[in-house]
């Protein structure tokens, strides 16, 4: 169970998606779910990720400022492997 960063529910790992600072300040998307460094957690949905902008959630989760390509990727993410 983890808990989202913008809502703050609490849910089984396989219902978020994962993203990931590693060691070299470097943010993705963790497909696989088991990559070495920092991680936040998100619920799959397009206005949670829009909200996580807003109002910094990732980035304050993960310390590091977060890049525009990076919400896309998100959401591209999303759009192409959830529902």
């Amino acid at each position: 169970m983890r808990k989202c960063v913008v809502s703050h529910e609490i849910l089984p790992k396989k219902e978020l998606i994962r993203i990931i600072k590693n060691k070299d300040g470097k943010i993705f998307v963790d497909h696989s779910n088991k990559a070495n460094g920092k991680g936040a957690y998100i619920q799959p949905k397009i206005a949670l990720v829009n909200e996580a902008k807003k109002t910094k959630a990732l980035e304050k989760a993960l310390q590091t400022k977060i890049s525009d390509e990076i919400y896309q990727a998100i959401i591209s993410e999303i759009e192409n492997y959830w529902d």
